[in-house]
């Protein structure tokens, strides 16, 4: 079958990349066109646009690049209507996504989303698009289930795939001590850092970051990049602060890490999974954190609280993001700290909630299943 899938975000790409690999152990004749980016490409789907030059966040940020975004609409209407796929697959994405699901649905194009966007979380209204527009949701939140029932929208919870890119991941990885030594890192403790894939997310949170490293001399502050984001703009932002840029190198990064300072985002759970203590950072543009105040409706934006139900981990956002918090909520979850065991201790009753890895299979072989049975229709 035929299958085209838009991410546009690095998250997105994650997840579209495991479930791509899995959508070829079914359908092994499967012909899989995306949007999305390096991941999605190496595990077998053509790109047709990468995420570079689709990921805008933020009011004032899509505002300045209005024309770009309604030409990648465009462009990305005109490629499924000449392609035909057999499936439309849409990656969170929602401000585009929807949009795309629209056009598709009103082509006689079968629409799937996985990974739900977070209309739980702000402007909820828009879950009626689903109803509308998606023929099947794929939850990765067990949470979830009970939103989209107060619509009568059917969704099953199967696991959440980034359990399974864990699990996997860090079977593979070498000792510690041999990670320290491929990363060429120092003989002290690492903090991780990491300010998120968007370069205006990271021009306003890294700064702030950057501020403290001298508060721990002790320790040593390792930025994990991304491939997207040109180091220099690291290294800008930095300036005479002491600090290690790894690039692509996530996982590794946290593996090594006694704690981390970490976006809000999917990055947040990914702490956890890897067991890191970890203190959420967020920081945007002034009307953008503004819209927010007004407009999000749940009591915690990390994933981690939001799984649980409850505050794991302490999230500074807009003017809560400065120095004297930093310091204060980093200091309790290092070796010593009064945090640290605590959360360790919740992160387990997360995965729990989580369930086993398995998820991108489970999806998958759902996904093909519903396919096959429309085409004996």
């Amino acid at each position: 079958m035929k299958y085209f899938i838009v991410a546009g975000e690095a998250s997105g790409d994650l997840h579209g990349s495991n479930l791509i690999k899995e959508l070829l152990i079914e359908d092994k004749a499967a012909d899989i066109v995306c949007w999305g980016g390096d991941l999605m490409e190496s595990a077998g789907g053509k790109i047709l646009m990468h995420y570079r030059n689709t990921a805008f966040m933020g009011f004032m940020v899509i505002l300045k690049n209005l024309k770009i975004v309604l030409h990648n609409i465009s462009l990305c209407k005109n490629q499924v209507a000449e392609y035909r796929p057999d499936v439309l697959i849409l990656i969170d994405y929602p401000a585009f996504n929807l949009r795309i699901a629209k056009f598709a649905r009103q082509s006689g194009i079968k629409v799937f989303y996985y990974i739900s966007p977070k209309f739980w979380a702000w402007r909820e209204k828009r879950v009626v698009k689903i109803k509308k527009w998606v023929d099947r949701m794929f939850i990765i939140f067990p949470f979830e289930t009970e939103f989209y029932g107060k619509y009568n929208i059917p969704v099953e919870y199967r696991g959440n795939p980034l359990v399974d890119e864990i699990v996997r991941t860090i079977a593979s990885m070498p000792a510690k001590s041999e990670i320290i030594e491929k990363l060429q890192l120092g003989d002290k403790p690492v903090i991780g850092i990491l300010p998120g894939s968007r370069k205006d997310e990271i021009k306003s949170i890294l700064p702030q970051i950057i501020k403290i490293t001298g508060d721990f001399p002790g320790y040593q502050f390792v930025i994990a990049g991304v491939r997207n984001i040109p180091e220099e703009l690291y290294n800008e932002i930095a300036g005479e602060a002491t600090v290690k840029i790894v690039t692509d190198k996530t996982y590794e990064v946290l593996k090594v890490s006694e704690a981390a300072l970490v976006k809000s985002g999917t990055s947040t759970l990914e702490a956890a999974l890897i067991n890191i203590p970890q203190v959420v950072c967020y920081k945007g543009d002034f009307f953008s954190m503004l819209i927010a105040s007004l407009l999000i409706r749940v009591k915690f934006v990390s994933l981690v609280n939001l799984i649980a139900g409850s505050e794991i981990v302490k999230e500074l956002l807009g003017y809560a993001l400065n120095r004297n918090n930093l310091v204060k909520e980093l200091s309790l979850i290092l070796e010593g700290g009064q945090k640290r065991e605590r959360m360790l201790s919740d992160y387990k009753i997360l995965m729990e909630k989580l369930g086993p890895a398995g998820a991108s299979r489970r999806i998958a072989k759902a996904m093909i299943e519903d396919l096959r049975v429309e085409e004996k229709r």
